[in-house]
């Protein structure tokens, strides 16, 4: 194993045996905020997919992450199938529907690219949000009916640590393959990229459609933890609160998205308890970090521990467009 790898495997491990031992040790609440943590984790990392890796302007993640949902709660409760049906449903859809929108948008590049994924987006979301009889409208679906095995706060808790480190061991690998390499080689120079033969628009689909659906797997196990669907769940403003996920964990790390979740929904949880203008907290985190940790939180402790001799040897100073996946 590579000495970089190391510092990975240490934070996985570490992570693993405090989230194992969370259900023995931790009140009702806590063990929610756990999986609803890992959950939106799962969310921010599948757009930091495109967005940090592919350098795709992904703006409106959101919808897919709310279609998956959707997905699993309107093949259950309303269509009557079975919850593992709903299950394989809803990463399906969202998959579909952005390969949809990937193929509208993809003849755009940067922002116009992110417009108009906002605006088809947007439109999805009047959809669900006025259909009442087939999607509850802006009452959402809520009580939805999951498998025995999931209906207990522990046994919906390790279902979804298992599915998220599942999740993102495949997008790892896939990063780490290939495909993960020609992504990243268009992101740092689409130009170049053409000139050398790739098919520039067919990759930046393929990571499209792959992070649309790791984001219906996140609003699926969003479906097993909390028994209910909304319209917000795809609404721009939960896009932009990802993407300050991953911009606050690291856009250049894998797993900084994840640590991005768990300051933010932490921040949300617990600040909005005290006032009203959480959001206040959330701009001036956003500030230091910008200010003072524009690597974001991980990519800080990554660039620590290089320059303490833990990362590779004789590695290039990190630039835009270094990685630590």
């Amino acid at each position: 194993m590579e000495t970089a790898n190391y510092k990975y495997v240490i934070f996985a491990l570490v992570i693993a045996a405090i989230f194992a031992v969370a259900p023995f040790s931790l009140p009702r609440f806590y063990v929610y905020l756990i999986a609803l943590i890992v959950t939106t984790g799962l969310l921010s990392t599948s757009l930091n997919f495109v967005l940090g890796f592919g350098g795709i302007y992904q703006f409106h993640h959101a919808v897919f992450y709310g279609v998956g949902a959707y997905g699993a709660a309107v093949m259950i409760m309303k269509l009557n199938y079975n919850p593992w049906i709903g299950f394989i449903v809803g990463p399906l859809a969202a998959a579909f529907l952005s390969l949809v929108i990937g193929l509208i948008c993809i003849r755009l590049s940067k922002l116009y690219f992110g417009m108009l994924q906002i605006s088809l987006g947007s439109l999805v979301w009047a959809i669900v949000y006025r259909w009442y009889t087939f999607t509850g409208g802006d009452d959402g679906i809520h009580g939805i009916s999951v498998p025995p095995i999931l209906e207990s706060p522990i046994g919906s808790y390790y279902f979804t640590l298992i599915v998220v480190a599942l999740s993102l061991f495949i997008m790892y690998r896939i990063l780490k393959a290939p495909f993960g390499s020609i992504l990243q080689g268009i992101r740092d120079n689409v130009v170049r990229s053409q000139a050398i033969g790739v098919n520039v628009r067919r990759h930046q689909l393929i990571a499209i459609v792959i992070a649309g659906f790791f984001a219906g797997v996140a609003g699926v196990l969003f479906v097993v933890v909390d028994n209910s669907v909304f319209p917000d769940m795809m609404f721009w403003t939960l896009s932009l609160e990802i993407t300050i996920m991953a911009l606050v964990g690291g856009w250049y790390t894998f797993l900084g998205p994840m640590l991005g979740a768990a300051i933010i929904v932490l921040l949300r949880t617990f600040v909005s308890t005290m006032t009203e203008y959480w959001a206040l907290a959330l701009g001036l985190v956003l500030l230091l970090v910008i200010l003072f940790l524009p690597e974001g939180v991980l990519g800080k402790v990554f660039e620590i521990w290089r320059e303490r001799g833990l990362g590779r040897t004789g590695e290039a100073e990190r630039t835009k467009g270094t990685d630590y996946a």
